[in-house]
């Protein structure tokens, strides 16, 4: 009953003094919204990470060749360390679900009159399963051509935009990469940009021995990627991929590889943590105008205890107790804050939506980034409103009553 009419005063006041009140809940406004605009902008960005990361490819190894004793120099100072059999001896090995070597360029892929430059993968086809990298139209190319060497080629969504104008079906056509003719067998689905931007649907793939003996003229490839059977085969199987090729390079126990195994779980994680450590940065500036807006309802109340020290005497001379006198401005304070931060929750919200829309950063707003915001608010309104309180409680009746403004 006390705590209603406490709530009924408090409301009172704020409608008695509303652009006083109004300037005085600014400050926590800002404060929310702030904080949940920068913490919505570091949570979008690690999903985004994430996604990125996930869309090269679930519980996946990726072994790059790399300088190491008899490592062989390629052109451009490459290191040539992997090879198709390394591949091949790799897929025999226990939780290893999908192996795919990769040996990509750039050129220029022709049809009729238009010309377009875009990056050619070689590679097998498992590196669909293990992508996901589904077909539009056709097929992707088989282990068949692979073997043969087969001219053909699958396209991405970008290299088809730019090749065949509007309405010609790219299935069955020829292109030329670099002059040498390839026949179309299929297009990909739609992928975007990659981690570090770049257009994943700008590309062609074709067999990766066509790539090795009609484009390059190599033995090695660029890439060997591995897909686990499991998430937690992950390191099981690391380790024995770097013993395998430590034999098949006949490396000695002094020697340094001639290869990197990546992780990409690990990636994973050390990009969500710097992601977690950059958005509790940005919450922490954004906070420090919660406190500021804090230190506006501490002097509000003061004034506020100022203009009604009156009125606190005739509350006291008629029996109120000094936590009764307490206890409502603590609950003017509170009801400030909270309604400051009701306030700050919805322009937070709508400050996401608007950051995502007007910059195209993507942005999470998550129930712990308001139930914190809102906890903030109320802790404020608690800590900055008990020594105005606590004041008005200890006021001399009797000096109260005489008080003249």
């Amino acid at each position: 009953m006390i705590l209603s009419k406490n709530m009924e005063v408090a409301i009172n006041g704020i409608k008695a003094n509303k652009l006083r009140s109004a300037l005085t809940m600014l400050g926590i406004i800002i404060g929310v919204s702030a904080v949940i605009i920068m913490i919505s902008v570091g949570q979008g960005a690690s999903k985004k990470i994430s996604d990125q990361i996930s869309s090269m490819g679930s519980n996946l190894l990726l072994v790059y060749p790399g300088a190491g004793q008899g490592a062989v120099r390629g052109a451009g100072g490459s290191v040539n360390t992997l090879t198709l059999e390394d591949a091949e001896a790799i897929s025999e090995l226990r939780m290893v679900a999908h192996v795919a070597p990769e040996l990509s360029g750039n050129a220029t892929i022709a049809y009729g009159s238009q010309t377009w430059t875009a990056q050619y993968n070689g590679t097998t086809p498992e590196l669909q399963i293990i992508k996901d990298r589904p077909i539009t139209s056709g097929s992707f190319f088989t282990e068949e051509d692979v073997k043969g060497s087969t001219p053909v080629a699958v396209l991405g969504q970008t290299v088809v935009d730019n090749l065949f104008p509007q309405g010609i079906d790219p299935i069955g056509t020829t292109i030329r990469i670099n002059k040498l003719s390839f026949t179309v067998v299929g297009v990909l689905a739609t992928k975007g940009a990659a981690m570090m931007g770049q257009d994943q649907d700008d590309i062609v793939y074709i067999p990766v021995t066509t790539a090795q003996k009609r484009l390059l003229g190599v033995q090695n490839v660029r890439l060997i990627n591995v897909q686990t059977e499991t998430p937690d085969s992950m390191d099981y199987v690391q380790g024995n991929v770097e013993s395998l090729l430590r034999d098949r390079h006949r490396l000695t126990s002094s020697s340094e590889n001639d290869f990197q195994v990546r992780n990409l779980t690990s990636v994973l994680e050390t990009a969500e943590s710097t992601t977690q450590i950059m958005t509790l940065l940005l919450a922490s500036v954004a906070a420090v105008s919660l406190l500021v807006g804090g230190i506006g309802i501490m002097n509000i109340m003061l004034v506020s205890v100022t203009e009604r020290t009156r009125e606190i005497g005739l509350r006291m001379a008629v029996g109120a107790t000094e936590s009764n006198i307490r206890n409502q401005f603590l609950v003017e304070a509170l009801v400030l804050c909270l309604i400051g931060g009701l306030a700050g929750i919805l322009f937070g919200i709508a400050g996401s939506k608007i950051v995502s829309l007007l910059a195209g950063w993507p942005t999470s707003v998550t129930l712990y980034s308001v139930l914190l915001s809102a906890g903030f608010s109320a802790i404020i309104g608690i800590f900055f409103g008990y020594y105005p309180a606590k004041k008005a409680s200890e006021l001399d009746p009797i000096e109260a009553l005489r008080f003249e403004k």
